[in-house]
């Protein structure tokens, strides 16, 4: 896997046109990460939805959530 410098990274995180939705989603194919830092870094880290990786873990993840619930 290529390693990114911090320069790229940064223009991918400040793009407006890899946020979707107003800043909910976010959409690069050019970012492997499966999990990029959100656009303010303390409000932790959101999903690639360009990644079909990220999109897999999205899924299990609000699938776990749903099971949980189901069970309580």
């Amino acid at each position: 896997m290529k390693k990114w410098d911090d320069a790229t990274l940064k223009r991918w995180k400040e793009d407006p046109n890899n946020w979707k939705c107003g800043g909910l989603f976010y959409y690069n194919p050019e970012d492997p990460r499966l999990f990029p830092p959100k656009p303010i870094e303390w409000m932790g880290w959101t999903f690639n939805f360009a990644n079909p990786k990220s999109v897999i873990a999205f899924v299990v993840i609000v699938g776990i959530v749903l099971g949980l619930i189901a069970l309580i």
